[in-house]
């Protein structure tokens, strides 16, 4: 990119003082950008080039702020990797209030109001398929069959994976709160009519109260619900410390203009 870049005026470069992640390449890149359109797309020719073309054509000719891709197939995914993103699409559409489009990737076009508007939004824990939605805008969806890397591995892992749709799900929506409230209040209901029934197996019946397995079984049970629900708030807590500290999303090293 470097030698490019001196070769040739027109392209540029930014290089990070480390790796700050996707997302914080994302916001430099759009932070960087000065055209009338913008266009991303990933390096390891999973997204298409050639479909460059048709999405400038309609954002020209057609009344469309954004022309985004999707992709229908998921070929080289795993069968669990291809269950696990089916579900993980349904249930973040059942909490957040924000569609996420099933299959939808970073690659596609936008006009420079657009690009506008995903920057006037400042938050350090940023999900860019969801702030795309959430801006609204005029979207025209284009789907393609999945590509083949051409070089190198991907670092998603699973972990990585998860714990990335963890944090889009908690950066738009409440509802997890609003499920461990429900939860909380289910089992004080369950455990309000379990006293009530011992009371009258114990006094009308004179049936004596079962022993301990039944009840360290109930207490693990309840004890497991507490420690999720407490996991839920810190989360959100963990989401609104990094916010409150400030930092920036990235630190750049080098750019082309430094050369």
């Amino acid at each position: 990119m470097e030698d490019l870049a001196k070769k040739d005026k027109i392209i540029r470069y930014i290089s990070f003082s480390r790796n700050f992640g996707k997302e914080a390449g994302i916001l430099a890149g759009l932070e960087a950008s000065r055209g009338k359109y913008v266009c991303m797309m990933d390096v390891d020719l999973q997204d298409p080039p050639s479909l460059l073309i048709e999405m400038y054509d309609l954002i020209k000719k057609e009344d469309y702020d954004c022309i985004a891709t999707r992709s229908v197939s998921r070929n080289g995914y795993s069968p669990l990797r291809k269950f696990l993103t089916k579900c993980y699409y349904k249930i973040i559409n059942k909490l957040s209030k924000t569609e996420i489009v099933d299959g939808a990737r970073d690659f596609r076009l936008m006009n420079r109001k657009m690009v506008d508007a995903v920057l006037s939004l400042k938050e350090y824990n940023r999900y860019s398929k969801g702030i795309f939605s959430w801006v609204g805008f005029k979207t025209k969806w284009l789907t393609f069959e999945n590509k083949k890397r051409v070089a190198g591995v991907t670092k998603w892992n699973f972990f990585k994976l998860f714990s990335y749709s963890v944090e889009s799900i908690v950066g738009f929506s409440t509802m997890p709160l609003l499920i461990s409230s429900f939860v909380g209040l289910l089992f004080c209901l369950i455990a309000f009519i379990m006293i009530l029934v011992i009371i009258v197996k114990t006094i009308i019946f004179t049936d004596p109260v079962s022993g301990w397995p039944s009840l360290v079984c109930i207490i693990f049970l309840v004890s497991g619900v507490q420690l999720f629900c407490i996991g839920i708030l810190g989360e959100y807590l963990a989401k609104t410390y990094l916010e409150t500290k400030n930092r920036p999303v990235y630190i750049i090293r080098k750019t082309d203009k430094d050369d």
